[in-house]
């Protein structure tokens, strides 16, 4: 990571990228520049953001420099910037410059409720960008939703349903990106005439077996069982095409199928550690703090 990015670090700092915006306290910050706001030092210089960062960009085209990586960014397309991730933005011509932004704390993300067979449900593919153009029905879709968000933002503070409000409409959000990237992934299939590797089609089945039988296996060795390969080689993949271990995906399912059990479906914790096949709810509670840094209880109440 470049040793001279500034940190955004909290929702407070994000107050110097536009004179539009609103804010639903340290949950989220809704931003929209319009031409004039920026100057070309502001937009090139490096800054990350310890939440998850979601631009779309309207008229304006340029690239966006993440991490080590740099991708060109068209008009009327949207980019979602993981967190601590270093980020550089380009714009070819800063005096037009419009843009919508969206940021939000991993807190808060923690708290929207995402069925787990919805992430990663198109086919992994390493060669497309993380750069996603849009249509412009789309564009007016996506638009929609970011202003509703302004909207609730901006609701009175004593509203009991503001955040539930936001909770269901980033939901829908986050639900829009995944059709929409699973209709990038589809025409990317379509148009490529080479076979893809054996390598890409071991990960496209791992991920589609953990999506299956997160509940109830969390073995690398079932799922390599299930493929027919060594755990190690399973491994050896995984870690090499998506740059994460095979029980690192395999974590990340069963740990928000049970934040969302937790949250949302009104059962105890014994309850919740019997459907994700643990032994008793101590074995349940060890693994949730191993991977979140909390108890299950202390989620449930936060």
């Amino acid at each position: 990571m470049q040793t001279n990015v500034k940190p955004l670090g909290t929702l407070h700092n994000i107050r110097n990228f536009a004179r539009d915006f609103s804010s639903l306290g340290e949950e989220y910050i809704f931003a929209r520049v319009e031409p004039g706001d920026l100057s070309p030092d502001e937009v090139g210089s490096p800054w990350c953001f310890d939440g998850v960062a979601f631009i779309m960009m309207l008229n304006a085209s340029g690239s966006v420099t993440i991490n080590l990586d740099t991708f060109e960014v068209p008009s009327y397309s949207v980019m979602v910037i993981a967190p601590d991730t270093s980020v550089s933005l380009h714009c070819d011509d800063i005096a037009d410059m419009e843009a919508y932004m969206l940021f939000i704390s991993k807190q808060f993300l923690q708290s929207v409720n995402i069925d787990p067979n919805a992430i990663g449900h198109h086919s992994y593919n390493p060669d497309t960008s993380p750069i996603l153009k849009v249509s412009p029905t789309d564009t007016d879709l996506l638009r929609r939703y970011l202003s509703l968000l302004r909207d609730n933002a901006d609701m009175p503070v004593e509203s009991p349903y503001r955040m539930s409000i936001a909770r269901n409409l980033i939901a829908n959000l986050i639900y829009i990106l995944f059709e929409l990237d699973r209709q990038r992934h589809t025409d990317y299939e379509c148009d490529d005439k080479t076979p893809r590797s054996r390598r890409v089609n071991y990960v496209n089945d791992f991920l589609r077996l953990v999506r299956q039988h997160h509940r109830e296996q969390r073995s690398v060795s079932y799922y390599a069982d299930r493929l027919f390969i060594t755990p190690k080689y399973l491994s050896l993949i995984i870690k090499e095409t998506t740059g994460y271990s095979a029980a690192h995906w395999i974590s990340r399912h069963v740990i928000l199928e049970a934040k969302n059990m937790l949250r949302f479906s009104g059962k105890n914790i014994q309850q919740i550690a019997y459907e994700l096949n643990f032994p008793n709810q101590s074995s349940f509670g060890k693994y949730f703090k191993h991977c979140t840094g909390m108890s299950p209880s202390e989620f449930q109440h936060s």
